[in-house]
């Protein structure tokens, strides 16, 4: 067979893709809780500064902030309701027709809130060219806070992705992984492929394009494999105790988060001690929200020294992901260190 036949016949198999193809994508979301704050208080915090161009007096401006506000926050809520209904058909636009529309958006929230204030009888002469004006300001500032805040995740995924990445190849873990494959290569051959095969899903794991979350069930696949190899080497000074929730396994987190937490644990907990540690894994669903906890105990005299650029990369992933809504907790107590993580389920 020729040079051309096996080029055809690789084109035939695998059909080139168009580079240019891009799945939608979402600028800015607006349906997570922190945000409905965070506009809140800024349009808020914009109303009372304007209402003190206004004002001769104190109470002068409270009433002046009192009749805006009444404009101001229904408008604000309609737009945040409007833009979180319109979340999916807004992600098949292109980002600068995303703009557009929030900017448009704002420009009716203002005529609505305006118009709110006229029906009243509150507002005789309503100013309708400047409530549009500036709805539509108040909303492209908004929409280009929230833009920056979904790019400060890449950066974080980023480098956890890299991190995680060097610790899977780290000389002193593969080394001690493939010594213990070796060992068990004649005495338990099934066992040492099963271990091959858990550092295979690993470094599979690490290299794989995940997106911004998975959910909760993939995270404890992952870490129960970690466990597994480390289980071959540590033997019984490593014990494993799980407490799993079904009902939690569909929440949602960023990638590669548990399993740094897990090997926090062994390497602080397991690996200084002679006597081993206890390592122990809780999830539970508690109403709207996912519980997550992992605990490990730490030999006599061993403080809490060498945890915290894993935990800062976690709680700031999970940040990102769900704001306000999620909630992270460290800390070592009567010898057991504890991470404890809350997000919604």
């Amino acid at each position: 067979m020729n040079d051309t036949q096996i080029l055809s016949t690789f084109q035939e198999l695998a059909p080139a893709q168009p580079t240019d193809a891009k799945a939608p994508a979402l600028v800015f979301d607006a349906c997570q809780m922190g945000v409905v704050l965070r506009a809140v208080l800024f349009v808020e915090l914009g109303v009372a500064v304007a209402a003190m161009f206004a004002s001769t007096t104190l109470w002068s401006w409270v009433l002046r902030f009192s009749l805006v506000t009444g404009g101001a926050l229904p408008a604000t809520l309609a737009w945040l309701l409007s833009a979180c209904m319109a979340k999916r058909w807004l992600a098949r636009l292109k980002p600068a027709a995303q703009y557009s529309v929030a900017i448009g958006l704002g420009a009716v929230a203002g005529l609505y809130g305006c118009g709110l204030l006229a029906i009243s009888g509150l507002l005789p002469d309503a100013p309708w060219v400047g409530s549009a004006s500036s709805g539509a300001l108040l909303s492209s500032i908004l929409v280009a806070a929230l833009v920056m805040r979904a790019k400060g995740r890449t950066p974080a995924d980023t480098a956890a992705r890299l991190a995680e990445l060097q610790s899977r190849i780290r000389p002193h873990f593969l080394f001690n992984t493939l010594n213990s494959a070796i060992a068990l290569v004649r005495a338990e051959p099934a066992k040492a492929e099963a271990l091959l095969e858990d550092l295979s899903d690993l470094f599979r794991h690490a290299l794989m394009d995940q997106g911004t979350a998975v959910t909760l069930a993939d995270e404890i696949a992952l870490a129960q494999r970690y466990l597994a190899i480390e289980q071959v080497r540590f033997g019984e000074r490593l014990d494993v105790q799980w407490a799993l929730d079904p009902e939690a396994e569909q929440a949602k987190l960023p990638p590669l988060l548990l399993q740094p937490l897990v090997e926090n644990a062994v390497r602080h907990g397991v690996e200084p001690s002679a006597t081993g540690a206890a390592i122990r894994i809780s999830t539970q669903r508690r109403g709207s929200s996912v519980v997550v906890k992992v605990t490990n105990t730490v030999p006599a005299g061993q403080g809490s020294e060498g945890h915290g650029l894993a935990l800062r990369n976690v709680q700031d992933r999970l940040a990102l992901l769900h704001d306000v809504q999620a909630q992270f907790r460290c800390g070592l107590k009567d010898g057991v260190y504890q991470v404890r993580m809350e997000f919604p389920a």
